[in-house]
């Protein structure tokens, strides 16, 4: 079987076990939202916490929610870093740097999980499992509370109310991440990967030195890093490591985790506001971007450049021969076209036009299907800029979901589209400017550029993966990607729960013979459209400074 075949078939696989889970996961998590009763375990969070779940939350509330809890997160995992010198089970290893500690802090609790440290050589299992792996639950469990809230804005009418955040929150780790979670591990534990509490063993000498091995509580890390769309490697080599990615198979089922919850939540908005054709839309626009995303990198990465490129059957530079260039393209466009940020290749070794579709990916916003909870709420934002510019055509007041689309929803709307690009821009701009932060550039020129660009994009998008290149373990990237995490994240919810607020205070609409059909195949090629020339006018220079000059040069 031919390396292409193989990759193809391989997508083809994965997009059969995405549609046999679509139906019952999004039902599932319809129910769970919308459930008026509370589990015993719930009950019982709620008051170690001494939350009331009934009580129904405005979006000022539902806001404070977020960034209280969000808040203590970062706190709680800044210190369990800097006494990480004097805790148990952290075999050896010193307390964390401050700023490293911010960094990381930050990271995992923005759901970006970027990684400044060989997580190695540097994390003890105290901190991997009591602090990183617990946040990969909860913050994917913030994302999906922070959607839940806007689809409840379009199914509510003349209340601000968009429910509780603390019942939310406690329900999405318990109801579907921890069970989901738990299943995988035992998956991936089957296929080889390992779950345990061992320190550091010498397993021989390599080219002159001692080779050591980290145990680890890996599967389970692996599990809800994936499932949660979060991207923290327990290892330094990520997903390519055989501890936490041992086979082909664990790799197409490590990929189908990263969609399923992303997907299957368009089939839960459809079952919340009472129109499974209007998820239907949504899917089908997240489906066009990420399938054609996935056939131009195969193309790309297959292309036959050269003598080498044709003996080996395609760029295999940087990535993992266990599962090929197909297998390597898939997992690389799914991970940057959703807030994962896991990698299995080095997409800094891609062809300079594969590398800029991994960036281009985040700059779509990680929409298609995007994060847990962020690729929905993201994508519904377009979809109101979309209603926006069809109204502007045909001179009529737009509405989506029978909510008029007035001024202060396109503001928001705006606002939101605007926060990441100027975050990218700005602080891309300022490091390339300043003579410090481009020493840590390992390539000159296109490819060095493109290595802080990425870094920027990945932090503001809260993606998490690495160019792979460019040395971030600095005062300057550690500082100003743990800013671009902080604001990528908790700005655009902002927008999103204020806009979820004003439309739920609306009084539906009538359907008119002039309403435009939001459920139709041309609404969603108007989707389609409008994000990809929504990124394109913002984002076109700095890509043709970067990827764009250097695939064009090779």
């Amino acid at each position: 079987m031919g390396p292409v075949l193989a990759g193809v078939l391989q997508l083809l696989a994965l997009i059969g076990a995405l549609a046999l889970a679509y139906v019952p996961l999004g039902n599932y998590m319809a129910k769970v939202y919308s459930s008026d009763k509370h589990w015993r375990v719930e009950k019982w969070i709620y008051k170690g916490i001494g939350a009331n779940p009934d009580t129904q939350m405005r979006w000022p509330a539902y806001l404070r929610g977020v960034l209280a809890f969000s808040a203590v997160g970062v706190l709680f995992l800044y210190l369990l870093q800097r006494l990480q010198g004097v805790l148990p089970g952290s075999p050896g290893f010193a307390s964390i740097d401050a700023d490293q500690a911010f960094n990381t802090a930050v990271s995992f609790v923005t759901n970006t999980n970027w990684q400044s440290y060989y997580g190695e050589q540097a994390m003890g299992h105290v901190v991997q499992t009591a602090g990183l792996a617990v946040q990969n639950f909860v913050s994917a469990a913030v994302g999906i509370a922070v959607a839940v809230a806007l689809v409840r804005g379009f199914a509510r009418s003349r209340t601000g109310e968009l429910g509780n955040f603390w019942s939310d929150l406690v329900r999405g780790v318990v109801r579907i991440l921890v069970p989901g979670a738990a299943i995988a591990a035992v998956v991936l534990v089957a296929c080889g990967a390992i779950q345990n509490f061992s320190g550091i063993h010498e397993v021989g000498q390599f080219m002159g030195g001692h080779q050591q091995w980290n145990g680890g509580a890996v599967a389970s890390q692996e599990a809800i890093k994936e499932l949660g769309t979060n991207g923290g490697g327990y290892f330094n080599a990520n997903s390519a490591h055989p501890f936490e990615n041992p086979t082909p198979f664990s790799n197409l089922f490590e990929i189908f985790l990263i969609l399923v919850i992303p997907f299957a939540l368009t089939r839960t908005f459809g079952l919340m506001v009472g129109s499974v054709k209007q998820g239907y839309a949504i899917l089908a626009t997240m489906a066009t971007i990420w399938v054609g995303f996935v056939a131009l990198m195969m193309w790309t990465e297959f292309a036959h450049h050269g003598p080498a490129f044709d003996i080996a059957g395609g760029a295999y530079e940087g990535k993992e021969v266990r599962f090929g260039v197909g297998a390597s393209s898939i997992f690389a466009t799914s991970t940057t076209l959703t807030s994962t940020g896991a990698v299995d290749s080095f997409h800094s070794s891609f062809t300079g036009l594969g590398g800029g579709i991994t960036m281009l990916g985040m700059m779509l916003g990680e929409i298609a299907p995007g994060g847990t909870g962020s690729g929905l709420y993201g994508m519904l934002i377009m979809a109101i800029i979309a209603v926006f510019i069809a109204g502007l055509m045909v001179g009529r007041t737009p509405e989506y979901l029978g909510k008029k689309i007035g001024t202060r929803e396109i503001k928001l709307a705006a606002c939101y589209i605007l926060v990441t690009p100027a975050l990218v821009l700005v602080f891309t701009a300022a490091a390339m400017a300043l003579p410090t932060p481009a020493d840590s550039m390992t390539n000159s020129g296109a490819h060095g550029f493109s290595e802080i660009l990425y870094a920027y994009t990945s932090a503001s998008n809260n993606n998490g993966s690495a160019f792979a290149g460019l040395n971030a373990d600095t005062q300057w990237f550690n500082t100003t990607l743990g800013l671009c995490m902080l604001l990528g994240r908790f700005l655009p919810m902002v927008f999103v729960l204020a806009l979820a607020g004003s439309l739920a205070e609306q009084k539906p609409v009538p359907e008119t013979a002039g309403t435009l059909r939001t459920d139709k195949p041309l609404y969603t090629g108007l989707l389609v459209g409008t994000i990809l020339i929504i990124t394109g006018l913002t984002y076109f220079p700095a890509l043709a400074l970067g990827p764009l000059a250097e695939g064009l040069a090779s």
